[in-house]
């Protein structure tokens, strides 16, 4: 790896603006170390900073003046280092990927995300003490968890640098956990960093004032040919595959890597691809639902039993079981609350992991409805799946472009109606009615 940006794909632009704010930061940094040391506290390096100074977005302006030193030499404005970010994109951009490689060049002792340092290493294996990673394992992040978060984020950055809170997924965020986020950007903590990944900057995806005090960082989804470059760099699949699963997978880089290295992954989605070929009457069409949900089921099953098991084993021994001193039974007694707050968050956690694999059936679903509607206009552009371009050229002879587009409308308000709170299995048999009837 060059740096922490390398596998960071097709977005030049985003990286550009990343590296001016971590140079920008460092620069900060520098500037803060002779100050402190006037004022007699300790410089940059592992003391309290709060001497210093206030707030970031202050100390840049006394450091650069108004505009950053970027702004000056005819960068774009606002090209400088901030205190809140929104990394946005279509699902597969990178938003999580873009959020901890800027961490890692924050923290990097640089200031360049050269990749090799013990800052970079630490911030990218999830290791690093200044950096909190939230990743929603349920259906929404909630305020609790916020308030905790917001608490710890405002404590002094043990590596003298900056304290960094990622959220993924900030979109999931309930309203009051995005009420306390917001009271912790409007009144940031001296070296607190707020990053936040999100789809969009709809109301639907973040607050309109959460965002109006963050710096938007907007991602474009990668070329086909990025990704497949990168699969081959750098996880040595053959070219061949790689183009295959990168156009498969329309420029998701995490679910290239899926279709390039695992069968199962293969499997599930030649499944999902023949469902066309089965919506032969009403009783097919339900046949198809129940087999869609049900492997969307059994995929998220098998992905978290073995955290399951592993967490409540955990907890059961941290509770006493298996003890012989005397409480010991006592103690597993009274514990029955928290294997039930344990079990509320796991089957939280398993919802949420059947909504992410059937939507990744109705992706691969859409873009199959979505070649038929380009071969029924003739439109010069290649096939997302090339391992069903007959099927789908005969559907659009059969369907015509009108047919095929009120087809691929099904699988998106299929989609839209899922992540409403619709029942995944009445949201899906009414798409494969709406399939077969056309």
């Amino acid at each position: 790896m060059t740096d922490v940006f390398a596998d960071l794909v097709g977005q030049d632009e985003a990286v550009v603006t990343l590296r001016r704010a971590a140079a920008s930061a460092a620069a900060l940094l520098r500037a803060a170390a002779p100050a402190l040391s006037r004022a007699g506290a300790p410089a940059a390096g592992g003391a309290d900073p709060a001497g210093g100074y206030d707030d970031l977005d202050a100390l840049a302006e006394q450091v650069d003046g108004p505009g950053t030193a970027d702004d000056r030499a005819g960068a774009e404005p606002g090209a400088g280092m901030t205190h809140a970010w929104i990394f946005t994109g279509p699902p597969g951009s990178g938003r999580s990927v873009a959020a901890r490689a800027f961490a890692a060049a924050l923290q990097c002792v640089h200031g360049t995300g050269c990749g090799h340092c013990p800052g970079c290493h630490t911030t990218l294996t999830g290791t690093h003490a200044d950096v909190r990673l939230v990743v929603p394992e349920g259906l929404s992040i909630g305020v609790n968890e916020m308030r905790a978060l917001v608490l710890r984020a405002a404590s002094t950055p043990s590596g003298g640098r900056w304290q960094i809170v990622i959220i993924e997924d900030a979109d999931r965020l309930t309203e009051a956990a995005g009420n306390a986020l917001l009271k912790a950007i409007e009144e940031p903590p001296p070296r607190t960093v707020f990053l936040l990944c999100a789809p969009s900057t709809h109301p639907d995806d973040i607050s309109v004032t959460i965002r109006s005090r963050c710096r938007v960082v907007p991602l474009r989804q990668p070329p086909a040919g990025a990704v497949a470059e990168v699969l081959v760099r750098r996880d040595g699949i053959a070219p061949d595959v790689a183009e295959w699963a990168a156009a498969a997978a329309q420029g998701h880089v995490g679910r290239a890597r899926r279709l390039a290295r695992d069968p199962e992954a293969r499997q599930r989605r030649d499944a999902v691809l023949a469902v066309p070929r089965r919506l032969t009457g009403v009783g097919a069409a339900f046949d198809a639902a129940s087999a869609l949900i049900e492997a969307a089921e059994a995929e998220a099953a098998a992905s978290v039993a073995e955290v399951d098991e592993a967490e409540r084993a955990a907890l059961q021994t941290a509770l006493g079981a298996g003890g012989t001193g005397r409480g010991a039974a006592g103690a597993m007694r009274g514990s029955a609350g928290q294997l039930k707050d344990l079990e509320k968050r796991q089957k939280s956690r398993a919802t949420r992991a059947q909504r992410d694999a059937l939507d990744r059936a109705l992706v691969d679903l859409a873009g199959f409805y979505r070649d038929a509607l380009t071969m029924a206009l003739r439109a010069p552009v290649a096939p997302v799946h090339t391992d069903t371009a007959a099927l789908a050229g005969a559907g659009a002879q059969k369907w015509e472009a009108e047919g095929a587009l009120r087809r691929l409308e099904a699988v998106l308000e299929c989609r839209a109606a899922i992540e409403a709170n619709v029942k995944p299995r009445i949201a899906v048999e009414a798409m494969m009615l709406a399939l077969w009837k056309g």
